[in-house]
């Protein structure tokens, strides 16, 4: 069994993230959405928050794809979070050039910690490559319009989180 492993903070989810999810099912029989703790970046939602969001954004692409998708919260290295899930594939997604520099590295670390974890890069569809959460919340804080970049039910948590 193929089970794979996207990791991230989805703080917010995005519609970039639902694009890399929907595109991965088709690798995979088994994806894991982690949704990483780290503390350091401060998130905006609270990791419940994010799971209840990721799980009912990939509750959708499930009705429409089929397959299996499990929302798997983790604060461990990605590499023990894979071991911990079973996944035997890494599945990142890639905008833009500075985002392929940072992933290089986690790469070539991984692979020293496990090799027989490999890593896959999606690139973003060239409609979504610029959607990133921290610019969705920074347009959201100030009364931007983010329905472009997030489906209405997030957009309405971030909404009412800055109302």
């Amino acid at each position: 069994m193929r089970i794979g492993l996207y990791p991230g903070t989805f703080d917010p989810v995005t519609l970039g993230h639902t694009d890399i999810i929907q595109r991965a099912m088709a690798l995979v029989d088994r994806l894991v959405i982690g949704v990483a703790i780290n503390r350091d970046k401060g998130p905006l939602f609270s990791l419940e928050e994010r799971v209840a969001m990721v799980q009912a954004e990939c509750a959708a692409i499930v009705a429409v794809t089929g397959g299996e998708i499990v929302v798997h919260p983790f604060e461990n290295l990605l590499i023990d979070c894979a071991r911990d899930v079973g996944a035997n594939i890494i599945i990142r997604g890639l905008r833009a050039v500075a985002d392929f520099e940072y992933e290089f590295q986690m790469v070539g670390m991984n692979r020293a910690l496990d090799a027989s974890i490999e890593t896959v890069f999606l690139m973003a569809d060239a409609r979504r490559q610029a959607i990133a959460s921290k610019l969705v919340k920074e347009i959201a804080r100030l009364g931007g319009d983010v329905s472009k970049f997030v489906t209405p039910p997030v957009r309405d948590a971030l909404l009412r989180r800055y109302s």
